[in-house]
């Protein structure tokens, strides 16, 4: 059964559509080199994905000679602040 309760958003941002590109391969590519499905590559891309684990993660990384931080990033969260009269 899928717990919907949990709909907080988050501010985790994906660069790997931009890595793929620097490097011009295709997510195809990176699925056979990683063993990683396009479907879950492609909610990764896009965004969507929810976790990942540290296994797909080092397997990408390795595929695309980078880093964690280099395929994920965290937005800064916008912070309103109060202006004195």
């Amino acid at each position: 059964m899928r717990d919907d309760r949990d709909q907080s958003p988050h501010r985790v941002v994906s660069h790997l559509g931009e890595l793929l590109e620097d490097r011009g391969m295709t997510l195809v590519e990176l699925a056979a080199r990683t063993g990683v499905t396009v479907a879950n590559l492609s909610v990764l891309k896009n965004g969507h994905a929810r976790a990942i684990r540290f296994s797909t993660l080092t397997a990408i990384c390795d595929a695309l000679d980078c880093r964690p931080g280099d395929i994920l990033d965290i937005e800064r969260a916008e912070v309103e602040s109060e202006q004195a009269p």
